[in-house]
């Protein structure tokens, strides 16, 4: 049985006990082989590889492609993270963005610590206030930007996520932390076998009114919606000065073909689409917080919040982007022993939610800064002067 007692047993540090594994089968919603969307990097292209993959004597080399990678994946759990926070009692570190004035409508009025790409390491917390302090100078700053994998209490208090997913102390300068804590949970969704990795998506922008997109036209190019566009009369007459030359079509009108030279790349269709996630019980044992039955009890809860996530992001139905949703069809849970592994029951988000309760009680009870020493409500940061005038280089929009 998966419970409290068992997973602080094995995150002891007598235990032989080498992890948990969740594989899955992934189905798109159109049914086995129907095309999905992988991730696609700088260059339009895929993650490719070549993976074992089959059963028995049918295993052997076939070609893959990673949809979705492992920071990818991390991201995702954070974000399931920050949906159940209130819930559960998470603490949250935010930025408040609303004094730097008008914004694009697309972007966060509220960047959450769960959002931010380094976690706990992130420049946005490097470059924040609390109460118009610069917050490295607080005491939460101070302790949670000089916290290791030895000394984690400051991240057990604020982002206990970090010491699970990992982090890298890389934006402090050369005299200041370099720390490092490599994630002990891991998770990939691959496809195996595709059938084509070339294709792309063609096809036509149509206009109902068929406009020439030859005519040139010139117009302020960060701001179409404020700024007039104008024809140029002659297509060798240069624009006024500020604005940029183009055609029709750049602005968005005629119809515009889409070639193979400039298609995106379209759904892969694959034999198979696995998704393997896996907690190292001997990677969480670089997390250390003094005495043996703290130190398992802290990595317990670690395990545990990882668990929730996976059943608050994976458990389910689940889409990673347009063009790729997918649904678990067959799970298997392995609990890796030190002499046999066994299979354990899916754990249900309620299920992992009372497991994650049950060892933040206990974590707590030994006097880890967890459960009621959480913050019920988010510590909220503001950008500091250079922060904000970064912000607004970039959306250099009216207030």
């Amino acid at each position: 049985m998966l419970d409290a007692d068992a997973l602080t047993a094995a995150c002891s540090e007598e235990s032989e006990e080498a992890g948990i594994t969740i594989r899955a089968k992934l189905e798109p919603l159109g049914g086995y082989g129907a095309p999905v969307k992988p991730a696609t990097y700088e260059g339009r292209v895929h993650q490719i590889d070549k993976r074992w993959w089959g059963q028995g004597g049918d295993r052997g080399i076939v070609d893959a492609v990673v949809i979705d990678n492992v920071p990818s994946q991390a991201n995702r759990y954070e974000a399931a993270l920050e949906a159940l926070r209130a819930e559960v009692g998470l603490p949250e570190i935010a930025l408040d963005l609303s004094g730097i004035g008008s914004l694009p409508p697309h972007l966060p009025r509220r960047l959450s610590g769960f959002r931010f790409p380094h976690r706990n390491a992130d420049a946005y917390l490097r470059d924040a206030l609390l109460d118009g302090t610069k917050f490295p100078n607080t005491p939460q700053g101070k302790a949670i930007l000089s916290a290791t994998g030895d000394e984690p209490l400051a991240l057990l208090e604020w982002f206990p996520q970090a010491l699970l997913y990992g982090f890298w102390q890389s934006h402090l300068g050369k005299k200041h932390s370099q720390a490092k804590l490599a994630r002990s949970w891991t998770s990939e969704i691959v496809g195996y076998r595709p059938a084509a990795t070339e294709t792309k998506t063609l096809g036509l922008k149509g206009d109902p009114l068929n406009l020439s997109v030859e005519e040139a036209v010139q117009y302020q190019e960060d701001d179409l919606l404020a700024a007039d566009w104008s024809l140029l009369e002659g297509s060798t007459k240069s624009a006024e000065k500020g604005k940029k030359k183009d055609r029709l079509s750049g602005i968005g009108h005629g119809q515009v073909p889409v070639g193979e030279s400039d298609g995106a790349p379209a759904g892969v269709s694959f034999a198979e689409i696995t998704q393997c996630s896996t907690v190292s019980f001997a990677g969480l044992r670089r997390v250390y917080v003094g005495a043996p039955d703290t130190n398992a009890a802290a990595r317990a809860l670690l395990v545990a919040l990882g668990l929730m996530a996976h059943a608050a992001a994976f458990g389910r139905s689940f889409s990673l982007r347009s063009g790729c949703d997918l649904r678990p069809r067959q799970v298997t849970v392995s609990w890796l022993g030190a002499s046999e592994d066994r299979e354990l029951p899916p754990l249900t988000q309620e299920a992992a939610i009372a497991l994650f309760q049950e060892c933040v009680a206990r974590a707590e009870a030994l006097g880890l800064p967890v459960g009621s020493r959480w913050a019920p409500e988010p510590l909220v940061l503001e950008p500091n002067e250079s922060l904000a005038k970064a912000i607004r280089a970039t959306w250099p929009l009216e207030d």
